[in-house]
């Protein structure tokens, strides 16, 4: 009877806990939906193109429908699979390379110390999913039994893997500055207003970060993975219907989540920009107050720019890619890991070693 008391005290805590995440789970849906639609449109501007301006919800706003049209348009189209594919591998690649991307907001502080699993070792949490996207590539590749999706795969594979590296070293640095693997404190260490983040005093391993974050989503300029423009679209050659449609949900899902992490890393996650300052540039007014507001306009800012590049960038070749990846961005992140190193030894910016 006391196990059972014990179990319905904590019910209500769970419930909560619950309808968070299926709450979280449906703006993230809806957030991956209308990114697309942004996407095209913010291109459409840059281009001095109109975008999609005919579906439309209930008789308002051209073009916000487009993206329900999309998905009934998949939706309704057949998924072929090859006769002589691993069928089982096949259906579950798309699956492998989505649900990591829902699954680590779990650790991800959506608003002032609160998290759905506040782990302390959520950061390790989070690296270990966002490199879960490679298996996904290579099932994908291999258990289509073709030759040219196995080779996208390789090559996909190869240029995640290597930006996987600068991306773990540079959140060395983060470690570093906050003496913490719980996401939480890393964003509360980080109070004291705009220049007390992380981007000031970690500006190199913030570059890093981005520029491996666009490489690890597959985004232009880095996005030989799928080859949008080439006759053969690497691993993913083989799909088709809703099951292609699922790998470019993960990767507009997975944009999201880099942007929530270089915010939550490097720019305060949710706390306001004049936090800490004097009342005459309203550190002590309503805009200094913490929220989710703060953190959903900083991935707001961090996603434009996202779009930005690829409407800006052409796309690079794949030994340049490489050659970025081994030759630069390593050595940038080791170099300054040991500079961050002498100045926490040094007592010199605001870390606690």
């Amino acid at each position: 009877m006391s196990a059972l008391g014990d179990l319905w005290g904590q019910l209500p805590g769970y419930l909560h806990s619950t309808l968070i995440t299926l709450l979280l789970c449906i703006v993230l849906i809806l957030s991956v939906a209308y990114l697309t639609l942004w996407e095209r449109k913010v291109i459409g501007w840059m281009q001095m193109r109109i975008g999609p301006n005919r579906v439309r919800i209930f008789g308002l706003l051209p073009g916000m429908g487009q993206p329900f049209a999309d998905v009934i348009k998949l939706l309704i189209k057949e998924i072929v699979i090859p006769a002589r594919a691993n069928k089982i591998l096949f259906r579950l690649a798309p699956a492998i390379t989505l649900i990591p991307a829902f699954a680590a907001w779990a650790v991800v502080p959506i608003a002032p110390n609160y998290a759905i699993a506040n782990v302390d070792a959520g950061l390790l949490y989070v690296l270990s999913l966002t490199s879960m996207g490679v298996y996904g590539v290579i099932l994908a590749g291999w258990s289509s039994n073709s030759k040219y999706a196995f080779l996208g795969a390789m090559r996909s594979a190869a240029q995640m893997v290597a930006y996987e590296i600068a991306m773990g070293f540079a959140l060395v640095g983060v470690l570093m500055a906050a003496g913490s693997l719980n996401l939480g404190v890393i964003v509360t260490q980080q109070h004291g207003g705009l220049l007390a983040w992380n981007w000031f005093w970690l500006l190199p391993l913030l570059v890093v970060y981005f520029i491996s974050g666009i490489a690890e989503t597959n985004r232009a300029p880095f996005d030989v993975a799928e080859g949008e423009s080439e006759i053969v679209a690497g691993f993913h050659v083989e799909y088709s219907g809703m099951a292609f449609a699922l790998f470019f949900l993960a990767e507009y899902a997975n944009m999201i989540l880099i942007a929530g992490l270089t915010a939550v890393f490097f720019f305060g996650g949710w706390l306001s920009p004049l936090d800490g300052y004097p009342w005459w540039l309203g550190g002590t007014s309503i805009l200094a107050l913490p929220g989710t507001h703060w953190l959903v306009l900083k991935l707001f800012a961090l996603l434009f720019l996202f779009l930005w590049f690829r409407a800006t960038f052409p796309r690079y070749r794949y030994d340049q890619i490489m050659r970025l990846g081994w030759k630069f961005l390593i050595p940038v992140t080791l170099v300054w890991i040991a500079v961050e190193a002498l100045m926490s030894w040094y007592h010199v910016g605001p870390w606690k070693l």
